[in-house]
């Protein structure tokens, strides 16, 4: 009995401690959507940072987790289907960048479309950052930072960092200093983070809710290309997201209509599109405006 106890004792403590905890940043994000024009737009950022790697995304989906658990959970026990889209609030940014510790090797993710399956497709991205520290020091918050400057992606950028938080890390894909990054912007201000917060993540899950309950089930798994690719890709899927599903939307199945609802599943498809349309069409402003030459044909 006491080897038995014993045991439990020892799976146990195994088993709380391959629940994972990540450190999680917030990002405020200021940004201008459009080129030609002086409106700025604000959105939260988070980095979620474990022992092997770290994720930035936007926060708008995850904070919304147990809205959308409840929901499709009231749906299924009713048997009735309910428009999600009146009830969520669309991200402003849809990509994932993973950095890999400890080398940090930069992944960005995108998700899209084959046929009716949501899929991951991604590039590495071996930018070299070559920070210029400066003996510059600024309290930001409740932090205490010194300035770097850096050129990338035809931008010049100016971050301030702090070695209180010792993690060579920070916002969108920029690394590569002796501390966090706590605020980074370009010289013209169209894209600004500044640190707003932190906390611990128990029982930490990279995918949301959704993400998990997707068809096909390809949840974090990642289709690497190289980035040309990636970049015809995702633009041949931002002009006609329903491209890979159109050919299997027979008049038969876009007429039926969804349980316990008059919309069809045309009436879906079509909302679904014009939502995803206008969504990539809201900004034309990209954070990098050039892309390394070695990857350009």
């Amino acid at each position: 009995m006491k080897k038995f106890f014993t045991l439990v004792l020892v799976a146990s403590f195994f088993a709380l401690n391959a629940q994972e905890t990540a450190n999680r940043f917030f990002y405020e994000l200021n940004f201008k959507p459009k080129k030609d024009s002086a409106r700025m737009d604000k959105v939260m950022m988070i980095l979620d940072i474990t022992k092997d790697k770290s994720i930035y995304r936007d926060y708008t989906m995850v904070a919304q987790d147990s809205v959308m658990k409840a929901q499709v959970e009231a749906m299924q026990k009713s048997g009735v289907f309910k428009d999600l889209m009146k009830s969520m609030t669309m991200p402003k940014f849809s990509e994932k960048i993973y950095k890999f510790y400890p080398d940090m090797k930069v992944q960005y993710v995108e998700r899209i479309s084959s046929g009716f399956t949501p899929i991951n497709i991604g590039y590495n991205d071996d930018t070299k950052f070559d920070w210029k520290i400066s003996t510059d020091k600024e309290k930001i918050g409740e932090y205490n930072t010194q300035k770097a400057t850096l050129d990338f992606g035809g931008r010049k950028w100016t971050a301030w960092f702090t070695p209180d938080l010792p993690f060579q890390d920070g916002p969108y894909k920029f690394h590569g200093l002796p501390g966090l990054i706590v605020k980074i912007e370009d010289d013209g201000k169209n894209y600004s983070w500044e640190l707003k917060g932190n906390k611990k993540v128990p029982n930490y899950n990279e995918l949301s809710y959704l993400e998990t309950i997707s068809p096909g089930g390809s949840g974090g798994k990642v289709q690497e290309v190289n980035r040309d690719k990636f970049e015809k890709t995702f633009a041949d899927f931002k002009k006609d997201p329903f491209a890979s599903a159109r050919p299997m939307l027979q008049p038969a199945m876009l007429s039926q209509k969804m349980p316990g609802s008059d919309m069809t599943i045309g009436d879906m498809v079509k909302q679904q599109e014009q939502m995803l349309k206008e969504f990539y069409e809201s900004n034309n402003n990209p954070i990098e405006q050039t892309v390394p030459a070695k990857t350009k044909k």
